[in-house]
Order: structure tokens, then sequence, then C-alpha cells
């Protein structure tokens, strides 16, 4: 398997923030960033050089491999803010209808794709995020005790 870019650095999230060029953008990832800690109870983590995860569960894929990942995430970008939450929206789509402009990725993905914060409407965005990180917890708590079982 081919080395994953995408990895836990030691990085300072706080520099990262203030070299965001654009005063909005900046307090928009701001305000992002502490709906994503007080989702997870957990301070961001910077991985690779432009994405800021927080939390940490044992990702497991169809085959049986596993690996560490951030519970959710974000990266400004420069056509959007993209918030990485678990895959799948199906289960959300309630809540996006209530969220206001935004796209987000095909299938079963999980990113979403927001311009500015002003554009949706904030508390629904807390409710995704914490969905999201409640999904992640219970995934990572099953896949847990299917290991000690094992």
């Amino acid at each position: 398997m081919a080395e994953l870019k995408t990895k836990l650095t030691s990085a300072s999230v706080d520099d990262f923030l203030d070299a965001i060029e654009n005063d909005q953008i900046r307090e928009d990832c701001r305000t992002i960033a502490a709906v994503l800690e007080n989702a997870t109870k957990t301070k961001g983590e910077m991985w690779g050089t432009s994405i800021i995860g927080f939390g940490r569960y044992q990702y497991k894929y169809s085959d049986g491999r596993s690996m560490e990942w951030m519970k959710v995430g974000f990266s400004p970008r420069k056509q959007n803010i993209v918030l990485y939450l678990v895959s799948g929206f199906d289960s959300y789509e309630d809540l996006l209808s209530q969220l206001g402009k935004h796209s987000r990725s095909k299938g079963q993905g999980g990113c979403l794709y927001v311009k500015r914060l002003s554009d949706v409407h904030l508390p629904t965005l807390k409710k995704l995020v914490k969905n999201s990180v409640a999904k992640v917890n219970q995934m990572d708590k099953e896949n847990r005790s299917a290991r000690k079982a094992g």
C-alpha cells in the first residue's frame, strides 16, 4: 500500500490559522475550529500541511487493515472551506436541507464545502458535526470490541 501523504504532524495549528491572509476566512476557520474542538473535546492537530484534525480513531478498511485517523477536520482551500466528516451523508438529509448554501462530495465521501460561514446556519452545522463525531465514536467502539473479541 502506498504511504499516505496526509499524516499527523507537530506543526502549530495557531501558526497555520494566523497565516491565512483573508481576514474573513481566518475568522471563519477559528469558529469552525472551536465547533470541532467542542464536538470532539480535543484540541486541533495538523494533518499534513493544510488540514486541522480533531480527535483520533482507528479507521478500518473493508479488507481488515486499519490506521489512525482524525474524527473530524477541516481545511481552508482556494475555493471553499472543506469540512471532513464521516463518510456518507444519507442519514443527514434533514440537517443538510436546513444548512444553507453548501456543496458536498459525491457518493460516499464525507466532504462538506462551504464558501463562508455566513452562508450556513451555524446551529445546524454544529448538529451535523456532533452527529458525525457520534457516528465515528460508535464505529471506533465497534472496531475496538471486534479486535478484543478476535
